[in-house]
């Protein structure tokens, strides 16, 4: 044969959809060999396969093993047809037939319909030879029987499947004959068990057949399989109830342990370890307690923990249940029993919870290469689809019987017949459900195994897509699948929150969707603790014919889904009613809602995450522009705000004017610097600084406000100055902390009596004119020599006397973070250089060290609030910042003469410069550094969280939870951050006693 001969029929080949063409020629002549049919027939009947390369050699392949088998199958058209489809969609069926070419004979007849559920039953029960809940043999090669006759049932199910036109008509009819299917296997290998554990031959604990036989044991469905809509290849949930039929046979607890036993005994006959591979996973991880559970209970004892310790996302696990094998009447008592306990679960205290772990669980585990990838877990999947429906049943079946399903369509039909979603929607929404799980089934047919990602390879995706029916090619299944996804987001928002609307809207209440009672019932769920209130801000926002109430329209329903998501979607909803009718009809703000979802998102982060942004927003309602830009939100420079304070000075000719506009820079700064560090886009010490800053540019701006009403031209030599101390002069600012402040003055010739009440003077001024009733600034001078007993502003020489002849021990210590931040440069100048000497000694008194500890000491009995709980205490407790702060300024005592790099006023900095010296283990120092930035960020977190100062880690889990929130934990971290903050405190206590007193 030419060359050219020979690539015409390779040619056709590859028209016919063959891709490994010299192979597929070189097969299609081995196959019509050895089965005797034309060759032209075989490569009609493999070209329809979804692929004709793998269907070829896998026929071949079973073939060569059993040449009769496969003539047989092909005598008839109907197997002759399902075993080409088989094969192409499923490696997995070409592997089992190729162990069990026998099984072929079954395919006869097969695709023309699906087998019933008792065919099903009988046939499983007859492969193991059982008789009155007992299997002929309790050996392993029951087992293999059980899994072979399986398989043969599974094909027939997918033999129906691959034939039809459209397959995603019978996504629900299939996958309710997968479940009826699995019932089947489940009760078959109950039946293999049963004689399993009765026959001491069997290698097994044996029980006697009439106590065996005597006890009750039900196997109830959970998830997919207990809804009638199983995959071809997932785990099954299963619950397992146990009890006696005869208390004179067989002891209530002695039932158990028989139970228990056949529960083991049946799992394994489905997936464990034979010849022949087993089927899937049976998973019993639902029950009461999940894993830490009895694997069996009585119906009695599943009631008392459904009563007394359930969770609402238990009774949400258990909209599902359905009996499937086993004893059916106690099945059926325990699926009675649970019912009316699911549907009132909606009115339980932690609903909200459970709903928001429903949602969590949609994406939690999936490895970060393979969201994208997900047709079940992944944004627009499955799970989106269930998820919806589901919460949507739990919110109105509380009061609506007829909408109480266990399968998402029947559900979703429900939900539009008692006009609770509109139809145009559902009907989407079941077409989009219905390509989903069609390529989900695709996918695990391909190998009979477990899978939910859209393959990579093209050859795959070909396949996919040629199997599904709903593409031509790989590229037209992937276009379509994200399509999908993207309508699957979109009417999810659709469903659930735009129905809201409609019951706030003008209209008659035959055109409504929902009733004012639906919606308030829907925002419960979602999480709004004021549901009336929410209806009310809603319609605000959103009626009337103005371009602002249009916007609004479009956008609510996904700001109602961004705010339930948040801390507090009821203060959230609240601020942004106030924000929006502060800008009115504001241009750029109605642009930046309609145009910048990103920027939308964000403000009701911010709104519903945080009180202190709430608050100043509505005064500051321009400042929504920001979150357009994260540059914007970015902390100015101490040089910028400055020049602008600077300016507005000279704009103002009154100190109360001026000082009014002075007030107003800080809080937009401090409303920018909280944005920021909400949304993530600062670090806790570029927080720390920013705020820094801000203090001392309003303390500079204030002093030069009032430094002309208070000191006349001809006491103009006057020098004053402010220092700050504490965490202020560490530059170590959180939100909610005081501004730690020293007050000195030179008289340069001014009288001295006259220089000092004009220092005090100016120190009430900048108290008076620094005051903000909206956002206090709350000058802190007790740290100043003799506390709240001595003068409030001191001369440089009277400071000088004070620290030569007086000064105590803590006194050198505070002076550890002082930092000049306003008035004479030179006054600040001669100040330190008179200071350094008391706060960097030549060496440290062994009388004021154990003064140093013994004040620590009293300050830990004695300055926590009456009640507080030490542990709790961010600033005091053990462990705290008290204690990090005070071991490094006791190491700056001893050793900042020597070494400047711990002539420093920040904490951190003194910290690293004592490890870099070696006065402290890098393992303790990093124990400190943690514990101190940890608690520097819970205390700024829970200032941001409710707008108030508090030093204390709050015991309210909603109020935890927003603190891990605003720190970037994932929703519900209530327990991870206090477990964290308690060993971490506790951690760096050990470190600081070891240190500190020993």
């Amino acid at each position: 044969m030419t060359s050219s001969d020979r690539s015409s029929p390779l040619t056709g080949l590859a028209r016919r959809g063959f891709a490994r063409l010299t192979e597929a020629d070189a097969l299609l002549d081995e196959l019509a060999g050895l089965i005797s049919v034309d060759r032209e027939e075989l490569t009609a009947a493999a070209s329809r396969s979804a692929d004709p390369d793998e269907a070829l050699s896998g026929l071949v392949r079973i073939a060569r093993r059993d040449a009769e088998a496969v003539r047989q199958a092909a005598a008839d058209a109907a197997a002759w047809r399902a075993i080409w489809n088989l094969a192409g969609a499923s490696l997995g069926f070409g592997e089992f037939y190729l162990r069990h070419p026998e099984e072929l004979v079954h395919l006869r007849g097969a695709g023309e319909s699906l087998p019933a559920d008792e065919a099903m039953r009988t046939a499983m029960l007859d492969s193991v030879g059982a008789r009155d809940g007992f299997a002929e043999s309790g050996g392993e090669s029951a087992w293999v029987a059980l899994r072979v006759r399986y398989r043969s049932i599974l094909a027939g199910i997918a033999a129906y499947d691959l034939v039809q036109d459209d397959p995603t008509e019978v996504v629900d009819s299939v996958s309710a004959r997968l479940a009826d299917a699995a019932g089947a296997a489940l009760e078959a290998s109950l039946a293999v068990a049963r004689t399993r554990i009765s026959d001491p031959s069997a290698g097994t604990t044996a029980f006697p057949r009439a106590q065996v036989a005597a006890t009750c044991f039900a196997i109830i469905a959970m998830g997919k399989a207990g809804a009638q809509e199983l995959n071809y290849v997932s785990d099954v949930d299963v619950i397992f109830v146990g009890g006696t039929s005869d208390e004179d046979v067989v002891s209530e607890s002695r039932a158990i342990d028989i139970a228990t036993r056949l529960a083991m005994q049946t799992m394994r006959g489905i997936s464990g370890a034979e010849i022949e591979p087993g089927l899937w996973e049976v998973d019993p991880n639902l029950r009461p307690e999940g894993k830490q559970g009895a694997l069996v209970r009585t119906l009695d004892s599943h009631l008392t923990y459904y009563d007394r310790w359930a969770k609402s996302w238990e009774f949400q696990a258990l909209l599902k249940a359905r009996a499937v094998a086993g004893d059916m009447d106690l099945g059926e008592r325990y699926v009675a029993a649970v019912q009316p306990k699911v549907w009132t679960s909606g009115a339980r205290e932690n609903f909200v919870e459970g709903v928001q772990k429903m949602r969590e669980r949609v994406t939690d585990h999936i490895p970060a290469d393979e969201v994208t990838r997900q047709i079940k877990l992944g944004p627009g999947g499955l799970r989106d689809i269930e998820f919806t429906v589901q919460l949507l049943q739990l919110v109105h079946g509380l009061s609506d019987e007829r909408i109480r399903q266990r399968g998402t369509l029947a559900a979703l039909d429900a939900l539009v017949a008692e006009g609770y979603i509109g139809r145009t929607d559902a009907t989407a929404f079941e077409r989009d459900y219905r390509v989903l799980r069609l390529l989900e089934h695709r996918l695990q047919l391909r190998a009979l195994r477990r899978t939910h990602l859209m393959p990579i390879k093209p050859d795959e995706q070909r396949a996919l897509a040629r199997s599904s029916k709903l593409a031509e090619t790989g590229q037209g299944v992937l276009d379509l699948w994200e399509a999908t996804k993207r309508e699957v987001r979109d009417i999810h928002v659709r469903l659930f929150y735009r129905p809201l609307l409609s019951a706030v809207a003008a209209l008659p209440e035959s055109e409504r969707t929902l009733s004012t009672a639906q919606a308030h019932d829907r925002l419960s769920a979602i999480g709004f603790r004021d549901p009336a209130g929410a209806l009310r801000h809603i319609a605000a926002l959103t009626t009337g014919l103005s371009r602002k109430a249009s916007i609004q329209r479009h956008l609510m329903p996904v700001m109602i889904r961004w705010f339930a998501d948040g801390v507090d979607p009821d203060y959230g909803l609240l601020a942004f009613r106030r924000i929006s009718e502060r800008l009115g009809n504001t241009p750029w703000f109605l642009r930046m809602l309609r145009d910048s979802s990103a920027a939308a998102e964000s403000l009701t982060r911010v709104l519903s995450g945080s009180r202190y942004i709430g608050e100043l927003m509505e005064w500051i309602p321009e400042s929504a522009a920001w979150l357009d830009d994260e540059e914007l939100l970015r902390p100015r420079s101490g040089i910028s705000l400055q020049e602008e304070a600077r300016a507005i000075q000279a704009r103002h000719a009154s100190v109360d004017d001026a000082m009014r506009s002075v007030r107003a820079l800080r809080r937009r700064e401090m409303l920018r610097t909280a944005m920021a560090g909400v949304l993530g886009v600062v670090t806790i010490e570029e927080l720390a600084s920013a705020l820094t800053t801000i203090t001392e540019v309003s303390i500079q701006a204030t002093l030069r406000a009032v430094w002309p009403e208070v000191v006349p031209p001809e006491d103009g030599a006057l020098d004053f100055a402010v220092i700050a101390m504490g965490r202020f002069g560490g530059s170590e600012l959180g939100f909610g902390s005081d501004a730690d402040v020293m007050y000195v003055y030179r008289a340069n010739g001014v009288p001295a009596q006259r220089a000092h009440d004009l220092s005090v003077k100016l120190v009430a001024a900048i108290r008076q004119h620094s005051e903000d009733h909206r956002l206090p600034l709350d000058l802190d001078a007790d740290l100043r020599p003799e506390g709240r007993n001595g003068p409030i502003a001191r001369s440089l020489e009277a400071y000088a006397e004070y620290y030569r002849r007086w000064s105590l021990s803590w006194e050198a210590q505070a002076l550890l973070r002082a930092r000049g931040i306003a008035g004479s440069v030179k006054l600040l100048t001669a100040f330190f250089e008179m200071v350094d000497g008391v706060r960097y000694p030549h060496a440290i008194d062994p009388n004021g060290l154990r003064e140093i500890k013994r004040i620590k000491a009293r300050v830990e009995s004695e300055r926590l609030p009456q009640g507080a709980d030490p542990s709790r205490h961010l600033k005091l407790g053990p462990g705290s910042l008290s204690d990090v702060e005070w071991l490094v300024q006791v190491l700056q005592l001893q050793h900042a003469h020597e070494l400047r790099g711990m002539r420093t006023t920040s904490t951190l900095r003194a910290l690293e410069a004592a490890r870099e010296a070696g006065f402290i283990e890098d393992s303790d120092a990093e124990r400190l550094r943690e514990t101190w930035l940890l608690a520097s960020r819970l205390r700024s977190a829970n200032t941001l969280l409710s707008g108030q100062t508090s030093d204390a880690l709050p015991t309210d889990r909603a109020k935890l939870d927003g603190i891990g929130r605003i720190l970037e934990y994932p929703p519900r971290s209530a327990s991870v951050i206090e477990e964290q903050w308690m060993g971490t405190s506790r951690r760096a206590r050990r470190v600081f006693e070891r240190l500190f007193y020993g």
